[in-house]
C-alpha cells in the first residue's frame, strides 16, 4: 500500500490509520516521497516519483531496513532504479489510464520484455484492472498496482 500525501494537513493522521490497517491485513505501507512522514509513523519504506530517484541511496543509508520502491515510465528508469538500490520498481503505465503522468501503453508484451530485463520485481501500473489484469498472468510482474481500478 503506498500512500501519497501530497501536503495534506492530517498526513500523519491518515498515515497513522493506514500503518494500522496495513498491520492488520500483514501489508506493507510505504510513504509516497515523503520520509519524514514515512519515519513519524513507523512505515515500512517509502515510494519515490521517478524525478527523485537519485534521493535512493542517500535513503537507504539513513533507512537500511526499509523497502524502497520507485516509479518508472521507460527502461531506463527501471535500469536507474536498478542502479541506485531500489527493492522494486513501479512501471507504467502497461494500459491506457487517466493518470495525469501515464504516457503511451506499453502493452503487456512490450512490458513483459522490460520485465525481463529490468533485474529488479516490477510491479505493473497504469490502467490495470479487473478486466486488465489477467493479461499480465505471465508477464514476470511481481505484483499488480492501481490507483481506483481494482474495485468490486
Amino acid at each position: 500500500m503506498i500512500y501519497r500525501a501530497f501536503g495534506a494537513a492530517d498526513a500523519l493522521t491518515t498515515a497513522g490509520a493506514l500503518k494500522a490497517i496495513a498491520r492488520r491485513r500483514g501489508l506493507v505501507l510505504l510513504i509516497g516521497a515523503d520520509e519524514g512522514l514515512a519515519q513519524a509513523t513507523g512505515a515500512d519504506g517509502i515510494h519515490l516519483p521517478e524525478r527523485l530517484l537519485h534521493l535512493a541511496r542517500a535513503i537507504r543509508r539513513r533507512h537500511p531496513l526499509w523497502m524502497i520502491t520507485g516509479a518508472a515510465h521507460s527502461s531506463l528508469a527501471v535500469r536507474y532504479a536498478r542502479r541506485l538500490g531500489c527493492d522494486a520498481a513501479l512501471l507504467s503505465s502497461v494500459f491506457s489510464s487517466r493518470s495525469p503522468s501515464a504516457g503511451r501503453p506499453l502493452g503487456p508484451t512490450r512490458f513483459a520484455g522490460l520485465v525481463r530485463e529490468a533485474g529488479i520485481p516490477v510491479i505493473a501500473l497504469g490502467g490495470v484492472t479487473n478486466e486488465t489484469a489477467p493479461a499480465l498472468a505471465r508477464t514476470g510482474a511481481c505484483g499488480l498496482a492501481a490507483v481506483d481500478g481494482l474495485s468490486p
